[in-house]
């Protein structure tokens, strides 16, 4: 009798086991997705970071012509 409840021990504890690394997987996975979002919006970020301080330079830029050549 004792043998078989801890043949029943070590198989639950198998399957707990089993679902913890489940869990583990998913959640990794999570993490992943998240960190490519996180550097996909700083892309993103960068890019409009550009495109401002180049439109910025550029309006600078045609003001003081303007004025120059006045």
């Amino acid at each position: 009798m004792e043998k078989k409840d801890q043949d029943n021990t070590l198989i639950n504890s198998d399957i707990a086991l089993n679902k913890d690394l489940k869990s583990d997987r998913i959640k990794t996975t999570n993490v992943n997705i998240l960190l490519n979002r996180v550097r996909l919006d700083q892309k993103r970020a960068f890019r409009k970071r550009i495109f401002f301080s180049f439109f910025l330079i550029s309006i600078i830029s045609a003001i003081s012509i303007f004025f120059l050549i006045k």
